[in-house]
């Protein structure tokens, strides 16, 4: 391949303009936010600082999407990349299921996206207790699209067979970066293969979406990119997002390059066109659990052909 996208880069000195993004504020958002207080449950959104809260919460012509974090809010593992607090794993709230499933309704999502905390520290990693939040979910509205960001449960199949057991409409799980960045971006415990191995287990399920992301600015070279997104095309993901990784703290991994936005739409148009993927959302603010990814799903679980389904999801309806 030639030289790749990634030399549209720019000195981690200074935060770019296209990085820059509002506050998340309105009605909407105050009341979702004020509706997971009172049940006591976490999201992704807010514990990861996301920059796109705000636009995902209210939505743009229809009721929006959140993303709850299961299991507590700190996580066995330390990845050098996240700001999720690692130790002191709390147990489980056996009420956490039908609380979140509650939430769902209550706001009126219609889509919906589970992620969680890692939980080495339980018998089945917590895989249980995902399949049945997804179930309490489906009970009470079988038309609520779910998509699961999983952890990789070390590898084991038994326990992502939980997951696509419980049918989500969405099953993702995160590579993060290219093989040869898992450390130090990632935990030691994950690893390239480990992770490919999930998404071939998801992507073999039937009527269900494999589903994945990668950042960009972590030090990858593009030809370590491409070699990324040919071997997730290869294990059947349908779904890919790139963003760009911004730094949580001083303590936590150095920004190496913020990648322009032409590099992202270069990557988009690799993944779509080239090497075959359903979708791409591609962009400096992307993150895995992405509203225009979500958006293209449920144009597609409407009937749908793909490119109409792009043209939906890139036009935010």
């Amino acid at each position: 391949m030639r030289a790749g996208p990634n030399r549209r880069t720019m000195s981690r000195a200074r935060k770019p303009d296209w990085l820059k993004m509002r506050p998340p504020s309105g009605e909407r958002f105050t009341d979702i936010k004020q509706t997971l207080r009172d049940r006591n449950l976490n999201t992704v959104c807010e514990e990861a600082n996301c920059p796109n809260l705000g636009e995902c919460w209210s939505g743009r012509d229809g009721p929006g999407t959140a993303t709850f974090m299961l299991m507590g809010e700190r996580c066995s593992r330390g990845c050098n990349f996240c700001d999720v607090q690692t130790g002191g794993m709390d147990p489980l709230d056996p009420e956490e299921p039908e609380q979140v499933a509650d939430a769902v309704a209550d706001i009126g999502l219609d889509y919906v996206v589970l992620t969680s905390v890692d939980r080495d520290d339980l018998p089945d990693q917590g895989a249980g207790h995902f399949a049945e939040t997804i179930r309490e979910i489906k009970r009470r509205d079988s038309d609520v699209l779910v998509e699961c960001l999983i952890p990789d449960f070390r590898g084991e199949e038994r326990l992502v067979r939980k997951i696509i057991d419980a049918e989500p409409d969405v099953l993702a799980h995160n590579i993060e970066t290219v093989d040869r960045l898992q450390w130090p971006v990632r935990d030691r415990r994950a690893g390239y293969e480990q992770s490919l191995s999930v998404l071939r287990q998801a992507s073999r399920a039937a009527d269900i979406y494999a589903k994945t992301s990668i950042m960009l600015g972590v030090g990858e070279y593009a030809h370590e990119v491409y070699q990324t997104l040919s071997d997730l095309r290869q294990v059947g993901v349908d779904v890919v997002t790139l963003g760009q990784y911004l730094q949580p703290s001083r303590s936590h991994l150095e920004v190496a390059d913020y990648v322009h936005p032409d590099a992202f739409e270069t990557w988009r148009r690799v993944a779509e066109e080239e090497l075959g993927f359903l979708y791409c959302a591609s962009g400096p603010m992307v993150r895995s659990s992405y509203r225009a990814g979500e958006l293209f799903v449920e144009a597609v679980r409407r009937g749908d052909d793909v490119a109409d389904a792009r043209r939906a999801a890139r036009a935010g309806r």
